[in-house]
């Protein structure tokens, strides 16, 4: 088998073709849950503490070596952890939808695969009887 057969039959698996679409589709989630976070979180929030944008907070620790401030971050990293949570909150309520939907399928299943009521199963005896007396 030759290299590129092989990385065909990798790169076309069904596993790694699903991965990519997830990727794909949680980069542009991403992007979503980034513009709910700014620009409709954060603004009433700000509101709420006095107009402070947590994105420009900062903890000045000086000029470094080129003159330059060092700053600490510290705004941008709360809007990263209150973007993480909106994004695990969200996949806790899809992932919650979907084993809900399993759960109800696995038990069409189990009802459809149910045996019989008990009289059901006399009466085809009986009429089984029958058939072999006649």
């Amino acid at each position: 088998m030759g290299m590129m057969s092989e990385f065909k039959e990798f790169a076309l698996k069904g596993n790694m073709v699903d991965m990519a679409v997830g990727i794909i589709i949680g980069g542009a989630f991403g992007t979503i849950v980034k513009s709910l976070v700014e620009d409709v979180i954060m603004p009433p929030i700000g509101y709420l503490t006095g107009g402070v944008d947590f994105s420009n907070l900062a903890l000045s620790l000086g000029a470094g070596a080129d003159g330059k401030e060092v700053l600490i971050k510290y705004g941008s990293f709360m809007n990263a952890v209150i973007a993480f949570l909106i994004v695990a909150f969200v996949l806790f309520i899809i992932i919650k939808g979907i084993n809900k939907a399993k759960a109800a399928l696995e038990e069409e299943k189990k009802e459809e695969a149910a045996p019989p009521p008990k009289q059901e199963i006399l009466l085809e005896e009986i009429r089984d009887l029958l058939k072999n007396k006649a």
